[in-house]
């Protein structure tokens, strides 16, 4: 009887043994939610975690801009950095441009210098300049049934017809005349698209790296095409040939026969500075222009391409081109005030090379200048 007594005492304390151990369990688990574990494995209260945070002063760094960037970089190197296209935007109409110190070569504005286009008559440049060093007296050129049906702008050269190259010269840079281009074509290359690859040459001679001639007027052909920095880089190197400056400079020159030829180019007229350029239009290319502009010692060459409102642009971009030109000069008066010494080199060019040159001038004489 005490036996079996014992017994059902110890089995009513292992029962309220067993129900009670849950709730303990329960509690420890409750008593340890307010614990948390940081990266250390070390035990901190997350109160003292959350007062950490705001004395923390996160660390920014500023990455400077690409147009500090290139500032530095030019001013290290003392070259002046391409424009930022934005910074006439809104007030030009073209497709690109291309804005050139005409003595150092630096760039002075880039809007898309290099994206290629049709020419138009700007092409002319090379081929009146290819003429001038071809020719070397009063040679008569002969007028082809194919040159003579080139459409305008023409001066109506009539099929088989014979005239002075130097008149024919004049048409091509004056007076933009298509089918004088096509004749200087096949008087020195037998075709014009013979004389095409030698527009495309000459233009590789004088630093042009994406023009492909296709004409020798500059009317649209499939494949043909330049840029506003090769337009620019040709004509700086061929105005650096007297008789092609001295065309270029001309408003109006009588032919042998009496005619008059007038320029196109209205901003030798109506742009201070200007000295001489090239216009050209085509439905393809729209309004392209390249010219050269000189101001109290400095000069520019400015070139366009696919232009709704020409000599708006051109007179912008002149104008932002002598502004750049006196920034720069300021900016070297004052290095030199301060005592900074800057050494350049620059590269060695060919185009200041001494040249001989077979010239006609506009009397139709032939001379030599040594350049």
């Amino acid at each position: 009887m005490g036996s079996f007594f014992c017994r059902r005492l110890l089995s009513v304390f292992l029962l309220v043994f067993l129900l009670a151990s849950p709730a303990v369990a329960q509690n420890d688990v409750k008593k340890t939610k307010g614990v948390s574990l940081d990266t250390s494995h070390k035990f901190v209260p997350k109160q003292a975690q959350a007062k950490k945070k705001p004395n923390e002063k996160a660390q920014t760094v500023k990455r400077p801009s690409v147009q500090e960037l290139k500032r530095k970089v030019a001013e290290q190197y003392n070259v002046v950095a391409a424009e930022v296209p934005t910074e006439l935007q809104g007030k030009l109409t073209c497709r690109s441009a291309y804005v050139m110190d005409a003595k150092t070569g630096k760039v002075l504005y880039d809007l898309s210098a290099d994206r290629p286009g049709q020419p138009a008559s700007t092409i002319k440049v090379l081929t009146g300049l290819i003429a001038i060093e071809s020719f070397t007296g009063n040679e008569m050129v002969r007028t082809s049934a194919y040159a003579a049906n080139m459409p305008a702008s023409k001066i109506y050269l009539r099929k088989g017809a014979s005239y002075q190259a130097s008149d024919l010269i004049n048409a091509v840079l004056l007076a933009s005349a298509n089918d004088a281009s096509v004749a200087l074509a096949e008087k020195l290359a037998g075709s014009e698209q013979a004389f095409a690859r030698l527009m495309t040459k000459k233009a590789e001679a004088l630093g042009a790296q994406n023009t492909i001639c296709k004409s020798a007027n500059g009317l649209t052909r499939p494949g043909q095409q330049t840029t506003a920095r090769d337009l620019a880089t040709v004509f700086n190197r061929a105005m650096r040939n007297p008789d092609f400056a001295e065309r270029m400079s001309t408003v109006k020159v009588h032919t042998s026969d009496g005619k008059v030829l007038r320029s196109h180019n209205k901003a030798l007229w109506t742009v201070d500075g200007a000295v001489g350029g090239k216009t050209g239009y085509t439905a393809a290319a729209g309004k392209t222009y390249v010219g050269k502009f000189q101001r109290d010692g400095q000069a520019i060459v400015v070139a366009l391409l696919g232009s709704a409102a020409m000599w708006d642009d051109i007179a912008t971009l002149v104008e932002h081109g002598f502004t750049k030109q006196e920034m720069i000069a300021s900016r070297h008066d004052g290095d030199a005030a301060g005592g900074i010494q800057v050494s350049q080199v620059s590269p060695r060019d060919p185009g200041k090379e001494h040249v001989d040159y077979a010239m006609l001038t506009l009397s139709g004489q032939k001379k030599k200048i040594k350049m």
